[in-house]
């Protein structure tokens, strides 16, 4: 990834936090849809929602209360806390949004390496725990599918954790047991960046695809019962991993290629791997995977600040205000909350209603989807789905159903292997210059 106006999360931390501050902000002003949801539509979706859990695939709150707010998890039960800059996340929206269940990104930059890696996985871990822990009458920790079910039923949100990118086990095996002993449930095998084992899809490949280490760390988290997420990276890895896993895979944030050719999305010929795998593919509500104009909108802004750093290389100031005279006569391409349902039904046609999901990656974007602003909008989406004549059947698969298959078959899959003995593998050193 380039650049932070085409993909989030990039490690331009200060570039990020700007982003994140206005687009939240504008997020709180932006009205969710021009008409409320129908009272019988609501019902219905909240039926549905009380049978099967609604569980999110990606959510950064742990990474925004770190970059912005101390790491502090206090403040964030009534909505009523009004951080600057605002969050998409609290405990109110969450339940307005009728949210079952929620993996939290464990998320550090994927330019930290080695032991810096692991140590900082290991803060976030806390962050995610103690969000957990700080309120016990909303969220409770989950191991396995059941617990979610469970949690679920006691009418609270069941929270599991997952890594975002592999370089964060810092290439140790013993790290990634760790992590599933402290509750990671996923692992996204890269972010933005190839590492030392596999290639990003918005970085420049070096393994076509899985090196054999990437190949043992696919099975390592067979093993452990650890869904391996195929977000982030390059359409080789994508089939190397499908090849290699005897388990589900997940894309716990990612769209589809059809649609919008962005690096970040999912390819039909992977798709179409997806029936015999069992995978899900979490869809985003991410604007510039989702919208071919909007990604156009992005690479454009990106040209003319780069542009203007070069006209202005020590004037902050111009290199600003030209950026906001560009955005005033270039406003970027609104996506609404039907640009999400056609990702969802482009999976389903490819591979079927058994392979899609929801992963909003609320907190970790720097533009929202107008109706899919925050926590509390989820309804938003069933809504429109409703509209478009989906059954109460399939929108349970979406919400929750495919997640909690994958999940349990990962955990079949860990039980069959559990005589084997953990993995030694090491990374090769890198060769000499």
């Amino acid at each position: 990834m380039r650049t932070a106006a085409d993909v989030h999360k990039s490690g331009a931390m200060a570039s990020k936090h700007k982003l994140i501050a206005a687009a939240a902000l504008a997020a709180l002003a932006t009205p969710a849809l021009a008409q409320p949801i129908d009272r019988a539509v609501q019902a219905r979706i909240d039926r549905i929602l009380k049978r099967t859990p609604l569980i999110d695939g990606h959510n950064d709150l742990p990474w925004a209360l770190r970059e912005d707010h101390g790491s502090r998890v206090e403040g964030l039960e009534s909505g009523t806390d009004r951080r600057d800059p605002p969050l998409m996340t609290d405990m109110a929206r969450l339940r307005a949004g009728r949210v079952g269940g929620q993996f939290w990104s464990v998320y550090i930059s994927g330019t930290l390496t080695g032991d810096e890696a692991i140590r900082t996985t290991v803060e976030q871990i806390d962050t995610a725990r103690r969000i957990i822990g700080a309120y016990p009458q909303h969220l409770e920790l989950a191991s396995t599918a059941d617990d979610m079910v469970r949690i679920h039923r006691a009418g609270r949100i069941g929270s599991l954790l997952g890594v975002e990118g592999g370089r964060q086990m810092g290439g140790s095996m013993a790290a990634l047991r760790q992590f599933y002993n402290l509750g990671v449930r996923y692992m996204t095998l890269t972010h933005n960046q190839t590492t030392e084992w596999a290639d990003a899809g918005t970085d420049e490949p070096k393994h076509d695809g899985l090196s054999p280490f990437g190949i043992e760390v696919v099975r390592e988290m067979n093993r452990l019962g650890m869904l391996v997420d195929l977000s982030h990276v390059s359409p080789a890895v994508m089939r190397d991993a499908i090849a290699a896993t005897r388990a589900p895979v997940i894309f716990s944030h990612s769209d589809v290629s059809a649609l919008n050719p962005h690096p970040r999305n999912v390819p039909d010929d992977v798709l179409r791997l997806l029936p015999a795998n069992g995978g899900v593919v979490m869809v985003t509500f991410v604007p510039q995977f989702l919208s071919a104009q909007t990604w156009a909108w992005s690479r454009n802004r990106s040209g003319e600040e780069a542009r203007l750093k070069a006209l202005y290389p020590q004037t902050k100031a111009q290199v600003d205000a030209g950026l906001k005279s560009w955005e005033a006569a270039n406003p970027r391409p609104e996506v609404h909350v039907p640009a999400v349902a056609d990702h969802i039904e482009h999976i389903v046609r490819v591979a079927g209603h058994d392979h899609v999901g929801i992963g909003g990656d609320l907190d970790g974007i720097s533009t929202t989807v107008v109706g899919l602003d925050s926590a509390d909008d989820y309804p938003n989406l069933f809504a429109e789905l409703i509209r478009r004549g989906w059954s109460d059947a399939n929108l349970a698969k979406l919400a929750g159903g495919n997640i909690l298959r994958a999940l349990r078959r990962a955990e079949t899959v860990a039980a069959s292997m559990n005589g084997q003995p953990a993995s030694m593998a090491t990374l090769e050193p890198p060769p000499a210059q």
